[in-house]
């Protein structure tokens, strides 16, 4: 039987995730080999990925390789995905989520969080910058490009009192040090710690060989947020978090949206049955605007044309 060829960035975090599911089709007798290819993302470490115009940079490069036949599938973090696939490509299986959380890496002692004065943190995040400077406004947010083994060797190289990372991917890697907290206060990225594995429409066979790969609790609770995210038409440069968790025979979800500056904020809590799970993301969506979340949004949009 022809391998499976797994395209995935050359990041040593998007290796993990691809040798993960390498590992994974591995058990279930599918043999396999590792494709990498690079991505714009990657090539550009300085820019501002809500200034790159692109939502899906992490994923362009693939798709194209996907589409052009050159990959049979490949292996995202779910968060750097479209909320709509490009045409053609589907998702074939979401992993078991991981840690969802945003994590803090600081230098000297925490304490000094509780604090009056102010320091620099260091993100790329416009979502963590934003929640940041709503609990902490007196801050200055430093921009933080980069994989993450690039991104702890410039918290380590500059005059930042902390930096906020994914804790998965410092995790996944055995890269989180003891310097680290995670931060419960903040609502993550839609999607975040959640790996997927997508394929090309017309390609059953890959499709059922990653399917069985599939955990169906992830698969709804990033659903739910992802079309969330979707309807709120949400990209790099809103700062949008949302967070499903299922409890028995509903989902729990959390969303927030925040002015740029943080000093702005709509958010909304509710429970799902999960038997009504399919439409709510959209209903969600609404409801978050009518309770100032459009206004905010507007604001965002409108700046951003001046």
């Amino acid at each position: 039987m022809t391998p499976i060829r797994i395209g995935t960035r050359e990041s040593e975090l998007a290796l993990w995730q691809a040798k993960t599911v390498q590992s994974m089709l591995d058990e279930n007798g599918v043999s396999t080999e590792i494709v990498p290819i690079k991505s714009e993302g990657d090539i550009d470490l300085q820019t501002p990925l809500y200034e790159m115009g692109v939502q899906g940079i992490f994923t362009k490069s693939l798709d194209i390789a996907l589409l052009n036949n050159k990959i049979d599938i490949a292996v995202h973090s779910l968060k750097d995905v479209p909320t709509r696939l490009a045409k053609g490509i589907v998702q074939a299986a979401v992993l078991k989520r991981g840690n969802f959380r945003d994590l803090l890496v600081y230098k000297g002692s925490l304490i000094e969080f509780e604090r009056e004065h102010a320091y620099t943190i260091a993100t790329g995040s416009i979502r963590r910058s934003a929640q940041w400077l709503h609990r902490f406004p007196q801050d200055k947010i430093e921009n933080l490009r980069g994989n993450v083994n690039t991104r702890i060797k410039k918290l380590e190289e500059n005059n930042w009192k902390a930096a906020i990372f994914a804790a998965a991917g410092l995790e996944r890697i055995n890269l989180r040090p003891e310097n680290s907290i995670e931060l419960e206060w903040m609502l993550p990225s839609p999607a975040q710690g959640a790996i997927t594995v997508v394929c090309r429409k017309e390609d059953a066979i890959t499709y059922q060989s990653c399917r069985r790969l599939n955990d169906m609790d992830t698969e709804s609770c990033t659903g739910i947020e992802r079309d969330f995210l979707h309807h709120l038409m949400g990209g790099c440069t809103m700062p949008i978090s949302a967070l499903a968790v299922r409890d028995k025979n509903e989902f729990h979800f959390l969303g927030s949206i925040f002015s740029i500056d943080g000093k702005m904020k709509a958010e909304i809590n509710r429970s799902i049955p999960i038997d009504l799970v399919h439409h709510s993301g959209k209903e969600l969506a609404e409801e978050l605007l009518q309770k100032g979340g459009k206004e905010i949004a507007d604001s965002i949009r409108n700046a951003g044309t001046h």
